[in-house]
């Protein structure tokens, strides 16, 4: 199949060079964009059999205005000193400003237009009398850009009304959040695609010393990354997923690291056609026909990984997976067609100045290495198989953090006035955590029931405070009833940080004691930000659980049909589990225990699942496989482990050197969360091409001898089969040369 592709790809070039070439603009000229499926609100993944997603709904019913968002300004004195009578003046003379310029008045009976500011009132001030708060609603959710456009103005707004005052202000809540969030990833995404194109160029220029080579992934990539997102956001209209908003920048590097890793198997078995006396285009035919079945099997892999995805209840793994698998499809495309094409047309041009292309080097490092484990196979076994445990203990310490707020720059407005507000108020005023009391029988509630259950909550473990209605009358209460009179709302201000760990430990006493202490005749829900978040967090504990044990499964099956073998894809599979478990322990032991974080990013568990146990998977089949291959010449396990080293080394090498290189750009963005994952993975591959495919997997595999292959025997000579000379062996799957 993979050759008479070739062939039909190298005899008209320029036709599929064409077909791409118009896809390309007719997609991001009238396809949807990827930010119009974009999700900011991780929470929002949630399926309904959660009780804050239950509480949510029960709010958009009986309290609307509840669903608007919040952008709270905290206001301090310039010399950080206690407020005066004059600075609570100003503030509320800023506050009524901006009421009068920014809220517009609605006709009656009608609503107001999304992303409106509908209020902007004065709050209260802290008991060490130096912060004040006050609060602009601005109707719209979490998901309007309407809503960050708001925030915009408003900050805009209040700029020049600070002038002759002795304050500072600044915006936070989630609105404020999400737009510092939206920018932080834009720059994260234009620091990432910089270094990560920077970082290929120098790596291919070191491997092939060619411009030429190292330019072309750069130019092909590109083209695939403006194709690739409009083809997942029509799939998610077609479909109706959301994706989670890291997933353009994870885009980026996904895109460059593995289709350059796809291109990499392609030029080295070009070079290598080249070497043994093809011409330019039967090189290219006999490159795609021996490679086309590497990139498709390691495709496969992550899409398979990516696809046992769609068993998670958390909506964002459920679309990240989608997402990324038709980007690798879409760039496994471009690998077998578009880039052959070029090469095709460019002949050993590819690789100018370079003369390496002419001939074969002897005596490497690798042949080296391949030495070093046909001769002591268990000695490197036991070594590389010490190193990855003693990096696996780390996952005895590991701790999940869904702290947002910790993940964004340290240097926003929004993080340096939430900081500020935490010196006068509880944390978890930030975002207060809702609980709603609805009735059961249909009667309006008892109000003076519901209030004392409002004052009993004050006593749960982790509460504040509860939220006065209006604190400018005392007899207004702590609850807020719906129009019906059925359903009521309190706001409790939690003593943590909403997104903590310690925060989402109380949540679920809290639920407890709330039921116990509901009124007759209601049921309690507890909802808000710290609630979901609490689900958001039992939800992916349940999702590894059930992913992680499908997925491996899935791919020892393609293994062992792959390899036609029952022994060998339980072993492979084991190394792949190892090398997951020690790159996760190694980001513990950085993050956790050097740097003294919190905890790690809770999605990362799942990142390394999507990358490293896919990637680790394809790299363990070109080593297993060209070991197979050089059995099948006649050679003892212990040789053929040394020879499919020596041979296939090389380009596993330079794949995951180019593909951990990528990753590790996204150290360079800014966001804690984007550098735990890029060091995660950079990690993990490394772990995986020059611990685990370089010396555990083929050392344990003499060590095995024959029966790995059981019971298929695919590692047997053909019978009367002599041998092949040196120019004519091919491996079937490496895409690497010698």
């Amino acid at each position: 199949m993979f050759g008479r592709l070739g062939r039909l790809v190298v005899h008209n070039p320029w036709k599929v060079i064409g077909v791409w070439l118009v896809a390309a603009v007719a997609l991001v000229a009238f396809a949807p964009k990827l930010s119009d499926i974009t999700n900011q609100d991780t929470a929002s993944f949630l399926p309904s059999k959660y009780e804050s997603v239950q509480a949510d709904d029960l709010a958009e019913q009986q309290f609307p205005q509840s669903k608007d968002q919040s952008a709270l300004m905290v206001f301090k004195r310039a010399d950080g000193g206690a407020f005066t009578a004059d600075d609570q003046s100003d503030v509320k003379g800023i506050v009524a400003k901006l009421a009068e310029s920014q809220v517009k008045p609605v006709a009656p009976g009608a609503e107001a237009e999304v992303g409106a500011v509908t209020s902007v009132e004065a709050g209260q001030l802290s008991d060490n009398q130096q912060i004040m708060l006050a609060n602009a609603t601005i109707k719209g959710t979490a998901q309007d850009t309407e809503v960050n456009d708001a925030v915009k103005h408003l900050r805009d707004a209040t700029e020049p009304l600070m002038n002759g005052t002795d304050l500072k202000v600044g915006y936070t809540g989630g609105p404020a959040m999400n737009l510092d969030n939206e920018d932080a990833f834009k720059k994260a995404e234009a620091i990432v695609g910089i270094v990560t194109i920077v970082l290929i160029l120098v790596l291919l220029l070191v491997i092939y010393r060619s411009p030429v080579a190292a330019l072309m992934p750069i130019v092909v990539v590109g083209l695939v990354a403006m194709v690739a997102p409009a083809v997942i956001a029509l799939a998610g209209k077609a479909f109706g997923f959301e994706v989670e908003q890291s997933l353009q920048t994870i885009l980026i590097v996904v895109l460059f690291g593995i289709g350059t890793d796809y291109i990499l198997f392609l030029l080295f078995r070009y070079r290598e056609r080249l070497r043994a006396g093809d011409d330019k285009k039967q090189a290219m035919i006999v490159a795609v026909e021996r490679v086309g079945e590497a990139i498709a099997s390691a495709a496969g892999a992550v899409v398979i990984a990516f696809g046992a995805m769609l068993l998670a209840t958390l909506g964002s793994f459920r679309s990240m997976g989608p997402g990324l698998a038709i980007a690798v499809i879409v760039m496994a495309i471009a690998g077998l067609t578009l880039v052959p094409a070029v090469v095709s047309l460019l002949g050993p041009r590819i690789f100018w100045p370079s003369k390496t292309w002419q001939k074969q080097p002897e005596g490497t490092t690798f042949q080296r290495m391949g030495k070093l484990v046909g001769r002591r196979p268990l000695g490197v076994a036991v070594v590389s198989g010490a190193i990855m445990l003693a990096l696996a203990s780390g996952v005895l310490g590991f701790k999940a953090d869904y702290d947002q707020i910790s993940q964004l720059p340290s240097d926003t407005e929004s993080a340096k006035a939430m900081k500020d507000m935490q010196t006068g108020f509880p944390a978890g005023t930030l975002n207060p955590t809702q609980v709603y009391v609805k009735s059961t029988g249909g009667a309006t509630l008892d109000k003076p029931a519901v209030e004392r259950f409002a004052m009993d909550l004050q006593n749960a473990p982790g509460v504040g405070d509860v939220n006065e209605v209006n604190p400018d009358d005392p007899n207004a209460g702590h609850v807020k009833y719906s129009a019906d009179g059925k359903a009521a709302e309190i706001k409790l201000v939690l003593e943590e940080s909403p997104y903590t760990n310690k925060a989402l430990d109380t949540i679920d006493p809290l639920r407890d004691a709330a039921d116990r202490a509901a009124p007759p005749g209601t049921d309690v829900l507890v909802g808000g930000a710290t609630a979901a978040f609490t689900d958001v967090r039992e939800a992916t504990n349940h999702d590894m659980k059930v992913i992680f044990p499908v997925a491996g499964l899935l791919i020892a099956l393609i293994l062992g049909l792959l390899l036609r073998s029952v022994v060998a894809p339980w072993y492979l599979m084991l190394a792949v589990v190892l090398g997951y478990a020690a790159t996760l322990g190694a980001t513990v032991f950085v993050f956790q225990m050097l740097l003294d974080h919190a905890g790690v990013m809770f999605m990362l568990p799942i990142m390394i699942y999507m990358f490293v146990v896919a990637i680790g998977t394809d790299y363990n089949i070109l080593m297993v496989a060209r070991l197979r291959e050089e059995a099948k010449e006649g050679n003892e396990p212990r040789q053929a482990a040394a020879l499919a080293v020596e041979h296939a080394g090389p380009s596993v090498a330079a794949a995951g050197v180019i593909l951990a290189g990528t990753f590790a750009s996204l150290m360079f963005a800014g966001i804690s969360m984007m550098t735990e994952m890029g060091f995660a993975v950079s990690a993990g591959i490394c772990i995986s091409a020059f611990v685990m495919s370089m010396f555990l997997v083929p050392a344990v595999t003499a060590l095995i001898g024959h029966a790995a292959w059981w019971p298929g025997h695919g590692d047997r000579p053909d019978p009367g089969h002599g041998g092949r000379g040196e120019e004519d062996r091919e491996p079937v799957l490496v895409g690497g040369g010698r």
